[in-house]
């Protein structure tokens, strides 16, 4: 007999509070969900202690800029993010390929590259602007590919965003953890590919630069590639409001000349050289919130 795990009476009202919120969006159209987003978090969001952790990150990566430019930026995010959180409910009803989607996607022939050819890659993608369209733009193309994803917090709120996730087409989702990382391997093993997240902070990494300070960063992008012989193949999403646009740039390759630990630090610092670059290109749209460095770097930059 399954063993049944009770969950609390706050579960379940953060999970109503939830479906709320996803009703509430979702009866919008998807510029109004959008611009709507944007108003509430523009509002809501300085006020929270992540505001705080945005505001000491973007005294590391722009020093020499003023506070009051800082504290812009940092509003700016909210408005991004809270645009990001209004469209959520509207991804299974997006189809991205179609005329009218208010979505571009450059490079798109790339997916089809990939798709042909029978042999998987490692997507790499960060947190900017609307990054759900990174898993909209592969699987819709189609091209069969292993999402890595965190669990939220509440089990009954994750199974929601897992049923919104698999109605826009991301059918194959790892949770991040052991077994997971073995639906990973699975994958690429099969031919398939897999998608991760490689911009937030990972204890368990190898540290590499990003904007003038060693961070933490993920390594099993690398070391999967490596192993199986596969492209690092980054996306990223950009946003003009509730316009979006998803490219599919050129592909990274680990060095395959080196002994495999300087192969794997090579590898890291230039996905760390590369979301840098796309920071500065757009740093309204990257999700600063994040604790990317470890006090000692704060600390380093006297922030």
């Amino acid at each position: 007999m399954a063993v049944r795990t009770a969950v609390s009476t706050f579960t379940k009202l953060e999970h109503m509070g939830f479906r709320l919120y996803a009703k509430h969006f979702a009866a919008m159209s998807f510029d109004q969900a959008s611009a709507a987003g944007a108003n509430w978090l523009t509002s809501l969001g300085p006020l929270t202690s992540a505001h705080n952790t945005a505001l000491r990150n973007l005294r590391m990566a722009y020093p020499n800029d003023s506070e009051a430019w800082r504290k812009d930026l940092a509003r700016a995010m909210w408005a991004c993010f809270g645009r990001t959180i209004g469209e959520f409910p509207h991804l299974p009803k997006l189809k991205v390929y179609a005329p009218d989607s208010g979505v571009s996607v450059i490079n798109a022939e790339r997916l089809d590259t990939i798709r042909e050819s029978r042999r998987g890659v490692v997507f790499i993608a960060g947190h900017f602007a609307n990054w759900e369209l990174v898993s909209l733009a592969i699987t819709q193309r189609p091209c069969p590919c292993q999402m890595t994803y965190r669990p939220m917090n509440n089990p009954l709120i994750d199974a929601d965003v897992l049923r919104i996730r698999v109605g826009y087409g991301a059918t194959m989702q790892s949770a991040k953890g052991k077994e997971g990382g073995m639906g990973l391997l699975r994958a690429l093993k099969r031919g398939d590919s897999i998608a991760l997240m490689n911009d937030q902070k990972y204890n368990e990494g190898v540290a590499a630069p990003l904007f003038g300070y060693d961070c933490m960063t993920a390594d099993g992008p690398s070391r999967l590639a490596l192993k199986f012989n596969a492209p690092l193949q980054p996306v990223t999403v950009a946003r003009q409001g509730a316009r979006l646009t998803a490219t599919v740039h050129a592909p990274m390759h680990v060095r395959t000349d080196l002994p495999e630990s300087e192969a794997i630090q090579s590898s890291v610092q230039a996905i760390n050289a590369f979301m840098e670059a796309r920071i500065r290109e757009r740093p309204e749209e990257w999700f600063w919130v994040h604790r990317r460095w470890g006090k000692e770097a704060w600390a380093a930059a006297g922030v």
